[in-house]
């Protein structure tokens, strides 16, 4: 499941439960292609949630987390952020990245 979400969206999730949250920009061409890999990551994964949040409009979150650069992955688990990937990433590295989530 991918949705794209606000920062109050964010600050209501249940970031104990495994996800994907990802920082993009429209204007940004290796978030384009990453959305084609998380897309793709869907599709065998339709239960897994990933969210997308716009790195323009969501401003005051980006600096909170520390998000300097886009496309830029946050992986949850149990209310923690347990890895971060920036830049365009090959699926086997986020699938792995994942995987080691729901283990």
């Amino acid at each position: 499941m991918i949705k794209e979400i606000n920062q109050d969206e964010y600050e209501g999730l249940d970031r104990t439960k495994p996800m994907l949250v990802e920082f993009y920009s429209k204007t940004c061409g290796p978030c384009k292609m990453l959305a084609f890999v998380l897309k793709d990551i869907e599709k065998d994964r339709p239960d897994f949630p990933i969210y997308q949040i716009d790195f323009d409009e969501n401003i005051a979150l980006k600096e909170s987390l520390d998000v300097t650069g886009f496309p830029t992955m946050l992986f949850y688990k149990n209310g923690q952020e347990v890895e971060r990937m920036e830049g365009l990433k090959q699926k086997p590295l986020i699938v792995r990245a994942i995987e080691n989530l729901l283990n």
